[in-house]
């Protein structure tokens, strides 16, 4: 007996698929319309002020920020101590940085703060940006260090990532980046401006969201009924998350206020409503994670089907299930451990005092990323049953089984089949 392994097609009846695909797309059309209309009535207009966030000296005449590449580090007396031994003072000595300015020019000195020295010493070809003040005034520190450069190990990073994505997972892996970059794009072009001039941020969320997910899904994995399935499921999840972050936010009187960039926000833009900016981080936050599950949910179902042409709907839901079960247990933890991870400064600040650990979980910070892990993964979890659900009615409405072209096993008769049956997976998802 030869090894060749059969593949009976799922989507054997056109009449059948086309009214499957008629289905998810009554389904699925209205919300799109309605996602596309709301981003034409939401669209930023960019009307709100801009100001120099990196650099809040910006505004004093002949202040500059600058960038300039390290040379060498030298233990000597510190620039902002010089002379004070002369108004009985002392200089003292410590890790002085040179710099050759970018623009050209003579070497300069930084003062490197040592919190940052203690995490990473300044190495010879750094790149640094540091505030330039040799133009305001004659005393004091002319130069102030800022932050390090890191645009050249970041590209290469992300090169390197679409790479391996590429090298690995072919033209869907590329799709995908491209996807992902859209995405992005889609998110700093309409939903971050939106916020900032003071749109409804729950709305603004759940229609971003929903645009990136039409966009992302189909652009990624194919314009079919197994996609169609997984956005659905996605849609579902997103609006369970949704719930539970408005109730929750009040619920729990989180206030989005817990940290220097929020404060800064508030500042500066008072317009925009942190507590709006906390639940629309949780929509975001979920919203790759859910993609995720439902696609590989969708498409179990659909192997399922393929190799069990027989069976019936409620094995291939309780099949599927057991699978998404796993699923949802590795999933989990990939949240919570990546939300952890985030916060092991608190936990570490929480470890050092002496008050409990259930204080610290119900701090602000802590609970919202506490609340953050919850409610991401009990939308996670319901939907996978849901997207399992609909793939299951999905794949049983295009025909399978031996009454649509695969041998009976009481008749032994072969019915017709299409010609779609020899093709490749991609031609029949």
């Amino acid at each position: 007996m030869g090894h060749h392994h059969d593949h009976s097609p799922i989507l054997q009846d056109p009449k059948r698929r086309r009214r499957a695909s008629i289905i998810l797309w009554a389904l699925l059309a209205p919300v799109g319309i309605v996602a596309l209309v709301m981003v034409i009535v939401l669209w930023p207009q960019g009307n709100y002020d801009r100001f120099a966030l990196n650099n809040p000296m910006a505004t004093g005449e002949g202040v500059s920020m600058s960038t300039g590449s390290v040379t060498r580090t030298e233990v000597e007396i510190c620039p902002s101590s010089e002379g004070l031994d002369e108004f009985g003072g002392q200089e003292l000595e410590c890790p002085v940085t040179y710099v050759m300015p970018a623009q050209g020019g003579a070497e300069i000195q930084l003062e490197v703060p040592p919190e940052t020295l203690s995490s990473r010493e300044v190495k010879a070809g750094d790149v640094v940006r540091y505030l330039d003040l040799s133009q305001v005034s004659s005393e004091g520190v002319p130069y102030v260090f800022v932050d390090f450069v890191r645009t050249t190990p970041m590209l290469l990073l992300a090169i390197a990532y679409g790479l391996v994505v590429v090298l690995v997972a072919g033209w869907r892996g590329a799709r995908a980046v491209v996807g992902l970059v859209g995405g992005v794009t889609f998110m700093m072009a309409f939903m971050i401006p939106a916020l900032l001039e003071g749109q409804n941020p729950i709305l603004v969320a759940l229609v971003g969201s929903t645009v990136i997910m039409f966009g992302a899904l189909y652009f990624a994995h194919g314009l079919n009924a197994k996609t169609s399935t997984a956005l659905l499921g996605t849609l579902f999840g997103l609006g369970v998350t949704a719930w539970l972050a408005v109730w929750l936010t009040d619920a729990a009187a989180l206030t989005g206020a817990t940290d220097e960039h929020a404060m800064t926000l508030s500042t500066v833009a008072p317009q925009v409503s942190l507590t709006g900016l906390l639940i629309c981080g949780l929509l975001i936050g979920g919203m790759g994670v859910l993609n995720d599950v439902t696609i590989t949910q969708s498409a179990t179902v659909w192997e399922l089907a393929e190799a069990a042409p027989h069976a019936t709907a409620r094995d291939l839901f309780f099949k599927g299930m057991r699978i998404g079960r796993d699923h949802i247990a590795s999933t989990v933890y990939t949240i919570a451990f990546a939300y952890a991870g985030a916060a092991l400064p608190i936990l570490a600040i929480a470890a050092l005092s002496d008050q409990s650990f259930g204080n610290t979980l119900t701090t602000g910070s802590m609970a919202e990323e506490v609340i953050r892990i919850l409610i991401g993964s009990i939308g996670l979890v319901l939907a996978i049953p849901v997207t399992t659900l609909i793939a299951v009615l999905v794949v049983k409405a295009t025909g399978t089984g031996g009454a649509h072209g695969v041998r009976t096993a009481r008749s032994g008769r072969r019915v017709a089949q299409p010609t779609v049956a020899n093709h490749s997976h991609d031609n029949v998802e």
